[in-house]
């Protein structure tokens, strides 16, 4: 069945009819990643009120693959239950050259962890999910059919004046946080642009609706006789629904390409005649980004200030790391607990992590859309190869998956314990005891000490970590204990093989002025 658009109520709010008190934050934009930092902060005791300017969820299936971090961002949310059992899990891609799968890869060869590598779910039931959380929220007010008109800032207030059916009112906040997607109105209202790279390519995506045998995995075709000279993609979604990605080319009329007399006949090539017509966009591929995503009292997230191919996953995952990475610190920021430089860390680490996702989806856009001549050349000798050669397969690029950032830091590490839970990395799950480790560390700072106790004196939260087989694989080598200083979103921020109080303070401190 097709999903059920219905609108959320508009209820008129108080500034229409007495000026609002001040607001600690204003989120524009309630798409997965305004809903998300709401919900975030309201887990921290901040609250929010979030704007926008439509009434029901995101038309189409849009944002579809959800990473495991994400899926880890869910779970402190209070929407993983549901998003697992909706959604498609799938670990497995398989990459053909025409009609020939020449390699495929599994991405569960990494057990013990809570969430699956990838879940397949529309994004409009991420928003819904997402909705009834916020609804059931006190600290955060959400607010539809109200449109930001006006942005101003003075001194260290934010100014909002928002239109409504019943009238015009005015908004006072501490911080304004653009949530408001890739066509940003705040973005536009700032007179900000995108810097990067605008791609001469098309492609046609498309939702189908249908009862098929397809596996829950990932297609990608170079080359496929239903699509010749093209690259396609197929994922499973929730509901009997396939998400159709087509190539189409520069020279494409959008317009046109709609239309379902043409968009049939395409899917009819690739999956037959049975389905249903579902959606239908036509996108281009753009890696681009605000130049700075701190603005004063405004700040951007999501895709108001970055956005990249869809190839990959890195766009929607990508706008919820911001909110993992932003959460925390505007809630100390705000209760008085770290300085307001805290916040220009969340510039410098996103920007970082944004340049990384461009790079990979720049790099995946040229291999699957290459120029004629010598890229064009290059990427078929490459596709040959790979059909014989396994060293070469790492070479085929249709789109490198999510993986969270690991931030440059200089904060205090040793060589012989894994890489994998470096200092600015994500702190990886493991099993402890009848749950899990992420389960276990809270909301705040946390010292983990694996296979140890804590020095004593220590001004923050502990963790005595359990050692296993996964546990010692990813927090100790040949190690026989260590510590740990988690951030607050499970960032790795220090680690020793031993320590004192002393030290483990300096780092703490470090951590909350935002040093890298």
């Amino acid at each position: 069945m097709p999903y059920d658009y219905k609108p959320f109520p508009y209820v008129a709010p108080p500034g229409v009819s007495a000026p609002e008190p001040r607001h600690p934050v204003v989120i524009v934009g309630a798409g997965p990643v305004g809903l998300a930092m709401a919900l975030e902060l309201a887990s921290r005791g901040v609250r929010s009120v979030l704007l926008d300017d439509n009434n029901v969820v995101s038309m189409g299936s849009r944002a579809i693959c959800w990473s495991r971090r994400s899926l880890e961002l869910f779970d402190r949310l209070g929407i993983a239950d549901r998003v697992l059992e909706k959604g498609t899990t799938w670990s497995v891609g398989r990459v053909c050259h025409g009609d020939d799968e020449i390699f495929s890869f599994d991405l569960a060869i990494d057990p013990d962890h809570k969430m699956p590598p990838f879940v397949n779910l529309q994004q409009y039931y991420i928003e819904e999910f997402m909705v009834d959380r916020v609804q059931a929220e006190p600290l955060v007010d959400l607010r539809f059919r109200n449109r930001v008109t006006g942005i101003d800032q003075t001194g260290d207030t934010a100014h909002v004046s928002v239109k409504t059916p019943d009238g015009q009112y005015g908004l006072k906040a501490d911080y304004v946080l653009a949530c408001d997607g890739a066509r940003s109105t705040i973005r536009a209202m700032l007179d900000l642009d995108f810097e990067g790279e605008l791609f001469e390519e098309r492609f046609l995506i498309a939702d189908v609706e249908m009862e098929a045998d397809f596996p829950s995995e990932r297609w990608f075709w170079f080359k496929p006789h239903f699509h010749d000279g093209q690259s396609a993609l197929l994922h499973r979604q929730a509901d009997n629904i396939y998400r159709i990605d087509l190539q189409l080319g520069w020279d494409a009329d959008p317009d046109e390409e709609k239309k379902p007399e043409n968009v049939i006949p395409r899917i009819e090539r690739l999956v037959g005649k049975d389905f249903d017509l579902d959606w239908v966009s036509i996108y281009s591929f753009q890696c681009r980004r605000l130049r700075e995503f701190v603005h004063g009292r405004v700040i951007f997230a999501g895709d108001s200030a970055h956005v990249v191919s869809p190839f990959g996953a890195r766009g929607g995952n990508g706008g919820l790391q911001d909110v993992d990475n932003l959460g925390w610190k505007l809630a100390a920021v705000l209760e008085g607990r770290a300085p307001a430089g805290l916040i220009d860390s969340y510039n410098r680490e996103r920007v970082q992590a944004a340049d990384e996702n461009i790079l990979h989806s720049s790099r995946s856009t040229r291999f699957m859309t290459p120029a004629p001549g010598a890229g064009r050349l290059f990427r078929d000798q490459v596709l040959a190869l790979a059909r014989k050669a396994p060293f070469a397969r790492g070479w085929v690029n249709s789109g490198r998956l999510s993986t969270p950032c690991v931030f440059r830091t200089s904060a205090p590490d040793h060589p012989v314990l894994p890489a994998i839970s470096r200092p600015g990395a994500v702190a990886p799950d493991a099993p402890q005891g009848n749950g899990w480790l992420l389960n276990a560390l809270g909301r705040d700072a946390t010292l983990m000490a694996v296979n140890g106790a804590p020095p004593p004196g220590v001004g923050l939260a502990t963790l005595q970590v359990e050692v296993n087989d996964a546990v010692r694989a990813r927090y100790l080598g040949d190690a026989p204990a260590a510590l740990y200083l988690v951030r607050p979103d499970q960032v790795i921020a220090a680690r020793w093989l031993e320590a004192d109080a002393r030290q483990v303070d300096k780092a703490l401190t470090a951590m909350w002025e935002g040093r890298p």
